[in-house]
């Protein structure tokens, strides 16, 4: 099989040695172990590097610094996120909104993201990199759920793409702010009981009539 250019995250493409998909991923689990062992203010790139097993180098050729590594990392974990069919929207909202609460309970999530986030607001570029890394990816999973409630009938179609557009970035912003906000700022647990209320207040505004 013909090897591809390899790619950074930027999108500019590299030159030279191929990036290891193993290096990458053992660094990425070492800067998680070192958020929750060492906190964000001392973890440091060095020690990532000898947790991983790779040369301080390898690192610097992959990430800038720490604010980038720290939310490659973040992003790996919201990159489970799924949405299986559980037969309503109901279910499916409650079941992916579960899924992102237990991964905000996780301490190496709840640290990274919280400092990111901090860093972010003296830092556009992170802001940037925050929204394209861990934000926009996650979208796809409102559309899909939107796309399957109105195959079900329990959704109107929508008048066009601008439309579906919008509504998924404001239905995004909605849960994960408040699921965000809930888990991190209030420090309040988001059980089966409180996701189960929370659906109900979303479906209000999605269906424009009771949730029953």
């Amino acid at each position: 099989m013909q090897s591809r250019t390899p790619v950074c995250r930027t999108g500019a493409v590299r030159t030279g040695r191929p990036r290891s998909a193993a290096a990458d991923t053992a660094i990425l689990a070492a800067t998680r172990a070192a958020l929750v062992e060492l906190g964000w203010s001392k973890l440091t790139l060095g020690d990532v590097a000898t947790r991983a097993g790779v040369a301080k180098t390898t690192l610097y050729r992959r990430w800038a610094g720490k604010n980038e590594l720290v939310v490659d990392a973040v992003a790996e974990l919201f990159a489970e996120l799924e949405l299986p069919d559980r037969g309503s929207l109901a279910a499916d909202i409650e079941g992916v909104v579960l899924q992102f609460a237990a991964i905000l309970a996780l301490p190496e999530a709840r640290s990274g993201l919280m400092a990111v986030v901090a860093e972010s607001t003296r830092d556009a570029a992170l802001r940037e990199r925050i929204r394209s890394s861990i934000v926009e990816p996650q979208k796809h999973l409102v559309l899909e759920g939107r796309a399957r409630a109105r195959l079900r009938g329990e959704l109107p179609p929508e008048s066009g793409p601008e439309e579906v557009a919008g509504t998924a970035d404001l239905i995004f912003d909605i849960v994960a702010g408040t699921v965000v906000h809930r888990t991190l700022v209030s420090a309040q647990p988001a059980d089966e009981a409180w996701v189960r209320d929370f659906t109900n207040v979303l479906l209000l505004g999605l269906r424009g009539t009771s949730a029953d």
